[in-house]
């Protein structure tokens, strides 16, 4: 899923594309994409783009008259750039916007249809889409910590909850643990003021590091290649690689739709985390150090 860094660096260069610009045409590739029924969507053709933002992972252009197109690229949605007419790609295209010097396409890949799009009317309407997470390149130390502690989560989940945290997902998730040496599944309530700083500290690093990382990647191109795997990711993505800090094994836990990337060097005191299924599995055989599992793959070969 695109995420803050992503989302930042979308926004930029569509707003060198069409901010200013009239939305001439809105062609819809698939039914499913549009959520909304009042306004109807095709009052926002012939609409000037009055501004862009980004409302957690989600893109807003604005419009004239208070209207707002509310994109929410969710996992497998992607944007492209295309010249003004462009045919929507056939199975991964949901919708174009047409301006006078291009199309906006928007695509997404697998047969889970979730990206959405939703016109709606005035800033209360929109405010109905902002999931309410605070937004912690903006916050002080003291709010971002108020936010942490108010339900008791791992950080894991902590961070990705879009009710706490605006903007930050699974992928930047790990590159945020690991940079602040914590364990994803540490409990928000038990971090010592110094591991709360040092977490806060961690997020601002990272997500600004990496949005500074995408602009210079993109220049002054449209955004391509949007993926939650990036080269010179520390974690995220990298299992049985080695970290760049260390160079013990990046270990993973895997649940539901989502993993969780860690080095237990750095961030467990070389314990390894076993999700629920694996360790009722193996149960006295799970491996809980990294000499432990060393040692069983020695024993193998």
């Amino acid at each position: 899923m695109p995420e803050l860094p992503d989302i930042v660096v979308y926004v930029e260069s569509l707003s060198r594309r069409i901010l200013g610009r009239t939305l001439e045409r809105l062609r819809l590739a698939s039914p499913f994409v549009l959520r909304s029924v009042r306004p109807s969507i095709d009052t926002a053709e012939g609409k000037s783009v009055v501004g862009l933002r980004r409302l957690g992972k989600r893109i807003v252009i604005e419009l004239e008259n208070e209207l707002f197109l509310v994109l929410h690229l969710m996992v497998a949605g992607r944007l492209q750039w295309k010249k003004k007419g462009a045919k929507v790609p056939g199975k991964i295209g949901l919708a174009a916007l047409d301006f006078a010097d291009g199309s906006l396409l928007v695509t997404e890949a697998g047969s889970k249809k979730r990206a959405s799009l939703h016109l709606v009317q005035s800033e209360s309407g929109l405010g109905l889409h902002d999931p309410g997470g605070v937004e912690v390149l903006e916050a002080d130390l003291e709010t971002f910590r108020a936010v942490l502690h108010r339900e008791r989560h791992t950080l894991k989940r902590a961070l990705t909850n879009p009710h706490l945290f605006s903007g930050i997902g699974n992928a930047y998730s790990d590159e945020i643990l690991h940079r602040a040496r914590l364990s994803p599944f540490k409990m928000s309530d038990a971090l010592a003021d110094e591991e709360s700083e040092r977490l806060y500290h961690a997020i601002r690093e990272t997500l600004e590091l990496w949005t500074d990382r995408l602009r210079r990647i993109a220049g002054e191109d449209f955004p391509r290649h949007v993926t939650a795997f990036r080269e010179g990711m520390a974690v995220h993505g990298r299992y049985g690689e080695p970290c760049p800090d260390c160079g013990s094994p990046v270990q993973r836990i895997v649940y539901a739709d989502n993993e969780a990337n860690y080095c237990a060097t750095c961030q467990t005191a070389g314990k390894l985390l076993a999700d629920r299924a694996l360790s009722r599995l193996l149960r006295k055989d799970w491996p809980r150090t990294l000499e432990a599992l060393e040692q069983r793959r020695s024993k193998r070969e």
